[in-house]
């Protein structure tokens, strides 16, 4: 950062405010859709190591990789059968090395995903549970004897038949929050908590950096099991969520993991209330250190056709119930959600551009620390999937049998999930113009996106207004300006219907944020009070300002500096 070396207190801070993951930018990898070099089809760490230098030229701080743990690929390697092993797919253990070192040297964090709320039922760890009653390893899953009669109903995210899988074996069912082959961890379990700890020791001594820990808002259960009430999985989180005996799991392992190794530490999900987002994340809780919360993917449901103030709304109320303590994840999309641009934007070929850019810039201007998905910085699109036969994903094919089952109109079905499938944000990153767009000399895993001759890095490296060259200009900016990491938000005109305008206002400096979400013109008279400087930030040739009034162009994204430092209520 350019002012780096300024102090908490000129920056008007508290003691000890700043911290490395507030100020970095976070990208993410899906790691078999990256780069293949070994011509098998999946991205491999090679293929980021080849790529690091592109990485670097992002200004990108801070990588967080998919699962590449040993595993039989179930859910793509959300279902781990070795946690201290690679998986061939990705290489070797000195490949996962010489990767992190290519990181570190060129100043970029890693951040590892560590899922610990089930396990694959490969595992050992299971093999060993479900073959007696009364081996060792029994009570490090969830059982329900079968001579208790069925067990109460628990949901599941991915099978239509619930969470409770009968095991001949031992006569008896175990729990699965997610697919049959991912049986829970039994957190209640004090020696299953210190296995989790070495594993995870294991990785801080490799010299990884911080943990994302996936699903983990779920990992404590009442082993009671008692009923529920007909229909409780409508509100899931508030269930299946957030029991109090995980705060204490998450002090253990601040104590015996984080605080040790200076590690940063994020978890999927933030409860069903600030409260619960707080009790997670604030420091003097010693827990963890940002919030990850989904308010704001569930803000588009079945096409891009959300509504604005929804979507400032979400993002307003946030920050502030941030605004004085904790620190949050901006974000918009990741690798459970379609494209960036195909969700919020517009991915025509008359406004991807700009509506990428604009999206980008608000990612990049807001509180909280910016998480950006591989292939977001070039506009990557949804990619067209309308038959089920194309589908691999666990979740999609979860989803397809219980709406079948329910009735539901499946020409309808499949509509949504076309858009929403999460394999849109799995397709293979678009490099070049070469064959499989420069990922892979094989056959990719998945197929890549047809549109990848026009949307592509090396197209979009040579030139200089394309959403790339936008993005690392905004990157910079951002390190730039510590008031965009740590500056107070006030929404503007926020009934406006098109426009999303705020101020990010630290000591002495303020800056103005200006986005159109609409694909028409739109102008917005500002406060007389308001001086306009110094023009940062602007994803168009012109900017149209006459005194007060300053129209925008369709998806039009501008940040400029405010000479008079006004409160804008």
């Amino acid at each position: 950062m350019k002012e780096s070396n300024h102090t908490d207190a000129q920056l008007g801070l508290e003691k000890d405010a700043r911290a490395w993951w507030k100020e970095g930018v976070l990208y993410q990898i899906y790691p078999q859709s990256f780069k293949d070099t070994n011509g098998d089809g999946y991205g491999d760490f090679k293929g980021v190591i080849e790529k690091l230098d592109y990485l670097e030229s992002l200004g990108i701080t801070m990588v967080w990789m998919n699962p590449f743990f040993g595993s039989p690929l179930v859910d793509n390697g959300y279902d781990v059968s070795d946690y201290t092993s690679i998986h061939p797919r990705y290489g070797t253990m000195e490949d996962f090395d010489a990767m992190l070192e290519g990181l570190h040297s060129r100043g970029i964090k890693f951040v590892l995903d560590v899922v610990v709320n089930h396990s694959s039922i490969e595992h050992e760890w299971f093999q060993q549970s479900r073959s007696s009653r009364e081996n060792a390893y029994r009570d490090y899953y969830h059982w329900w004897p079968a001579e208790n009669g069925t067990p109460p109903f628990r949901d599941s995210i991915f099978d239509p038949e619930g969470a409770w899988q009968f095991d001949q074996k031992t006569n008896a069912y175990y729990l699965h929050y997610f697919a049959k082959e991912q049986p829970d961890l039994n957190w209640e379990n004090p020696i299953v908590r210190a296995e989790i700890y070495e594993i995870m020791k294991f990785w801080a001594r490799k010299g990884v950096d911080g943990f994302r820990m996936d699903a983990f808002q779920y990992a404590s259960k009442d082993t009671t099991f008692p009923e529920w009430p007909k229909g409780h999985e409508k509100e899931y989180d508030k269930w299946y969520g957030m029991r109090p005996q995980l705060h204490d799991y998450l002090k253990e392992m601040y104590k015996e993991v984080i605080e040790p190794y200076q590690l940063f530490a994020v978890a999927e999900g933030s409860g069903t209330t600030f409260q619960d987002a707080h009790d997670l994340v604030d420091a003097e809780r010693n827990e963890l250190q940002v919030a990850y919360h989904f308010d704001c993917r569930d803000i588009v449901k079945d096409a891009a056709n959300y509504q604005l103030s929804d979507f400032k709304a979400v993002f307003s109320k946030w920050d502030d119930a941030f605004k004085d303590k904790g620190w949050l994840a901006i974000y918009l999309s990741n690798h459970d959600v379609s494209r960036l641009v195909s969700r919020y934007g517009n991915s025509t070929s008359a406004f991807r551009t700009p509506s990428t850019q604009m999206l980008n810039t608000f990612l990049l201007s807001m509180r909280g620390t910016p998480y950006t998905y591989y292939g977001d910085e070039l506009g990557m699109t949804n990619i067209d999937m309308p038959t089920i036969e194309e589908y691999v994903d666990v979740s999609a094919i979860g989803d397809y049998h219980r709406a079948k089952a329910a009735g539901e109109d499946m020409v309808e079905f499949m509509k949504k999930l076309n858009f929403n499938s999460r394999e849109n944000g799995r397709t293979p990153m678009q490099w070049d113009s070469t064959e499989n767009a420069g990922f892979s000399s094989g056959t990719p895993w998945k197929k890549v996106n047809e549109n990848y001759l026009e949307i592509n890095v090396e197209a979009q490296d040579k030139d200089p207004n394309s959403i790339l060259n936008h993005f690392r200009k905004m990157v910079q900016l951002r390190k730039d300006n510590p008031v965009l990491v740590y500056g107070d938000y006030q929404i503007l005109e926020a009934a406006h219907p098109e426009i999303y305008a705020y101020t990010r206002t630290l000591k002495d400096k303020q800056l103005l944020v200006l986005l159109n979400f609409s694909d028409i013109k739109s102008t917005i008279v500002l406060p007389q009070a308001v001086a306009i400087g110094k023009l940062l930030i602007n994803n168009y040739d012109i900017f149209d300002i006459e005194e007060m009034t300053i129209t925008l162009l369709a998806y039009q994204a501008t940040i400029c500096e405010l000479n008079t430092l006004t409160n804008t209520n």
